[in-house]
């Protein structure tokens, strides 16, 4: 654990909430992973449902940020697609729970407006993206979410296959995926 009594409780509720969900979590569970008692919590968050809001938020702004992060602006949209997928690769190898956890918290009957707005705001890169390879007449004409769907809904479903070692994670694996979810979405 860590010396910040915060940091400790987000990282206990980031593997609580992953590997049994929000609703199975309770607080003492949170506070007996992070070793702090159940009032201190309640110090730095007024509820779970705030717990899981900070968390999101958090895990959301490290995700879009690890995406956005060097983004080749002038390459092609080929190059763009390459650094999308292989940032949100690079952040899933380093934060499984994290990329676990939004995916599975991305539920409006759980999170707040902030933490939707946070997503939503992350996905308008990735629209934005699609939409500007689709007036170069580069990517398919289909609607920038269901484009999304496409590749990042097999990303998610990779790392759930990888951590559940049904699969082995390999740069040939990384590079095929890539290629599949590439040609899944370009114009032919």
């Amino acid at each position: 654990m860590t010396t910040n009594k915060r940091e400790d409780i987000l990282l206990a509720a980031l593997n609580l909430f992953t590997e049994r969900g929000f609703d199975a979590t309770t607080v003492p569970m949170i506070a007996d992973t992070a070793k702090v008692g159940a009032g201190t919590i309640y110090r730095y968050f007024d509820n779970k449902e705030v717990l899981l809001n900070s968390l999101f938020q958090e895990c959301v702004v490290q995700f879009f940020q690890t995406i956005t992060q060097g983004f080749p602006e002038s390459g092609t949209v080929r190059q763009q697609f390459h650094h999308i997928f292989f940032q949100t690769i690079h952040f899933a190898k380093g934060n499984r729970e994290a990329f676990s956890f939004i995916d599975s918290h991305l539920n409006p009957r759980l999170l707040d407006d902030r933490s939707l707005k946070s997503f939503e705001v992350g996905m308008d890169f990735i629209r934005h993206f699609l939409v500007q390879g689709q007036q170069q007449g580069i990517i398919s004409s289909l609607p920038p979410n269901a484009l999304i769907s496409i590749f990042y809904g097999a990303l998610v479903k990779l790392f759930e296959t990888i951590r559940a070692e049904v699969l082995e994670e390999t740069d040939e694996l990384l590079a095929g995926v890539e290629e599949c979810c590439w040609n899944a979405i370009r114009v032919h």
